[in-house]
């Protein structure tokens, strides 16, 4: 275990849904917290944390990174911010390869830097995604499932796990988690989840009479994105790197999805309320992405504590409150 002598963190991505659950707890916990965003970072949440300082930079700056992580000189640093939606990658794949791939090199050779400079060890936790396995042809998945993306999001989070293990190479003390599908009301309305528990809130209010979705048959192993965090948490208290996935080991469609989040208003009769799109229909659909956490539970002592019916009329019960 880590010493609580100093603890300071430096989190990419502290104004989205991962990194705002992250920052409120290490705050609570006394740590010093750092920020840090990409100044062209495609975002659709900036959630400010009470306590943190917020750094900016251009994604394209290694120097001005290596400058910031040397100033900062941070115990961890947990990697969270990039292009987090499998459309938008096809939508802008040079933007996410830019910002998943390049940038997480950028920061690994930071804290390597920082290292060799200072002799000052940092643990990096990079958030890496179950989105690596999508082509495997292998359910569930594990630490050792064959990397095989199929999207530009998959294959450069394949990118930024595999740096992690060269740096490890070098004495860098950085571990990927193998995030699959997790949520949250702090989630933006361009996910699938959060567009469906605001679209139901609507029609309940009258302000439409459906939702537009792709393929909903497409099944998802979702979780709950505090219990994610948890496991974040968890890795950066272990002096040795490794990795793991961070799953449920449940799969629900998003028609299961949808019908639960209607279900919590009162509504049974759903079909309806819901038109198909193809435009919003992945152009690859993955295998049956299902992820083993045996690791991260006899590892970490890790497990989820809300499951999936729960998440949705959670999500939902946030949204009828916040309307």
């Amino acid at each position: 275990m880590i010493s609580d002598s100093r603890r300071c963190a430096l989190i990419t991505g502290l104004g989205g849904q991962d990194g705002s659950f992250l920052a409120e707890r290490l705050v609570e916990e006394g740590w010093e917290v750092h920020g840090l965003s990409w100044r062209r970072e495609f975002s659709d949440t900036d959630m400010e944390v009470a306590g943190t300082r917020s750094h900016t930079l251009d994604p394209a700056d290694a120097t001005g990174l290596t400058t910031l992580v040397r100033a900062v000189s941070p115990t961890h640093v947990f990697h969270l911010a990039g292009v987090s939606s499998v459309w938008q990658s096809w939508q802008q794949p040079v933007y996410a390869t830019e910002i998943n791939a390049l940038c997480t090199v950028a920061l690994y050779a930071a804290c390597l830097d920082l290292q060799e400079q200072t002799g000052l060890r940092t643990i990096v936790v990079n958030a890496s995604s179950g989105e690596i396995f999508a082509g495997s042809g292998v359910s569930p998945q594990t630490e050792s499932t064959p990397v095989v993306p199929i999207s530009p999001y998959g294959a450069t989070k394949a990118f930024g796990f595999h740096m992690a293990r060269v740096f490890r190479t070098r004495g860098l003390r950085v571990s990927s988690a193998i995030l699959y599908n997790h949520e949250s009301p702090r989630r933006p309305e361009t996910f699938v989840t959060r567009k469906i528990t605001k679209g139901v809130v609507d029609i309940v209010r009258g302000r439409s009479d459906t939702i537009t979705l792709g393929n909903i048959d497409a099944p998802r192993d979702w979780g709950w994105a505090p219990d994610v965090v948890d496991c974040l948490y968890r890795m950066g208290q272990r002096e040795e790197p490794n990795d793991y996935v961070v799953a449920t080991g449940v799969a629900h469609t998003v028609r299961d999805f949808v019908r639960v989040a209607f279900d919590a208003v009162g509504i049974t009769e759903w079909e309806s309320h819901v038109v198909f799109d193809s435009q919003l229909a992945r152009p690859t659909e993955p295998a049956l992405m299902v992820g083993d956490a045996s690791k991260a539970r006899n590892e970490l002592g890790w497990n989820p504590t809300m499951g999936f019916e729960d998440i949705v009329r959670a999500m939902v019960a946030h949204d009828v409150a916040d309307d």
